[in-house]
């Protein structure tokens, strides 16, 4: 979800969220209930989970005790920069620095 200035939530563009999907994530992850794992966790279900509770994907001791819970605000935050974000964790993604793509 996009930033407006100042820091506030503006609505986000699921076409345009599907299309930045497609291009950059669906390489690692799949988001269809009961999908596979790649080298990124199945991501259905993850809105309102902690990090590192996806069922039979092995996560980092990072991202399993990073306390995170999925939401607007710590996925902008995350996607920005994967590596800073959750210290320790394998996600190879460098990031999206647009705050127009997150």
């Amino acid at each position: 979800m996009a930033k407006k200035k100042g820091g506030k939530a503006k609505g986000g563009n699921e076409k345009k969220g599907a299309k930045v999907f497609k291009t950059k994530c669906s390489q690692c992850h799949t988001v269809e209930a009961g999908g596979a794992h790649k080298q990124g966790p199945n991501l259905h279900g993850f809105w309102g989970r902690v990090s590192g509770q996806a069922d039979g994907y092995t996560f980092t001791a990072a991202n399993k005790e990073s306390g995170v819970v999925w939401g607007d605000k710590t996925l902008f935050d995350y996607l920005e920069n994967p590596k800073k974000y959750i210290k320790g964790t394998k996600m190879v993604f460098a990031g999206m620095k647009k705050a127009d793509e997150r």
